[in-house]
């Protein structure tokens, strides 16, 4: 476990930068730079943007700490749990330390799994035995009950609720609102659309949508 002080790396420029330098403070640390590999205006002030790795591998060339006194946390939202997955693995081939984001008003079972660099939001829920996979996003008052298995790079979007026992595959994208009921399975990079009510397994790379969750779109 990394020093909840140390500076923070976030990689992604638009709202999302927003909501973990919220929680980065909230926990008592700074975000020293932030990182996107498009040109877009910083998402707030006093903090400086660069582009790409090449523009992180300048700025922390110039800086008088070494690589690994900083951390990282990636402000990739949606359907990119892939994304955070690569960009990830690139930033910690720097010497960069992922950080796993737990907001103070999450409730978490004390025997619950989180691995690294997940971020667990403001007001969510994870329920007792429940894993929580690397570098994946439970989103704002989002719920996770027992038992649940939840893959890398997966993103429980916002008021989304998974009933008990569900497994979620790698990369997959639970949509806002949506309810998954229980024992039930989402293939890796799975989409269930938001509101959705998912009555029964999802395959990999399908998209789901409706009340109860239909698929609209299979895997190519």
């Amino acid at each position: 476990m990394t020093d909840a002080s140390r500076p923070l790396v976030i990689w992604g420029g638009t709202g999302h930068a927003r909501v973990l330098r919220e929680l980065a403070q909230t926990l008592g640390a700074s975000v020293a730079v932030v990182v996107d590999s498009r040109s877009v205006p910083a998402p707030f002030s006093g903090v400086s943007i660069v582009q790409g790795l090449d523009g992180l591998r300048a700025w922390l060339a110039g800086q008088p700490h070494s690589l690994d006194a900083y951390d990282f946390a990636i402000a990739v939202g949606g359907g990119f749990g892939r994304d955070r997955l690569m960009l990830a693995s690139q930033l910690k081939d720097l010497g960069l330390v992922p950080r796993t984001l737990v907001h103070p008003t999450a409730n978490v079972a004390v025997d619950a799994s989180l691995q690294e660099g997940c971020q667990i939001l403001m007001g969510s829920a994870i329920s007792a035995c429940a894993t929580i996979g690397r570098f994946t996003i439970i989103n704002t008052k989002a719920s996770v009950d027992h038992d649940c298995r939840i893959g890398d790079g997966v993103h429980v979007a916002p008021g989304a609720t998974l009933c008990g026992e569900i497994q979620v595959g790698d990369g997959a994208f639970v949509a806002a609102g949506a309810t998954i009921l229980p024992r039930l399975r989402i293939g890796a990079d799975a989409v269930v659309g938001a509101g959705a009510l998912v009555t029964r397994d999802v395959p990999a790379g399908a998209t789901v949508m409706g009340c109860p969750a239909r698929v609209i779109s299979p895997l190519s």
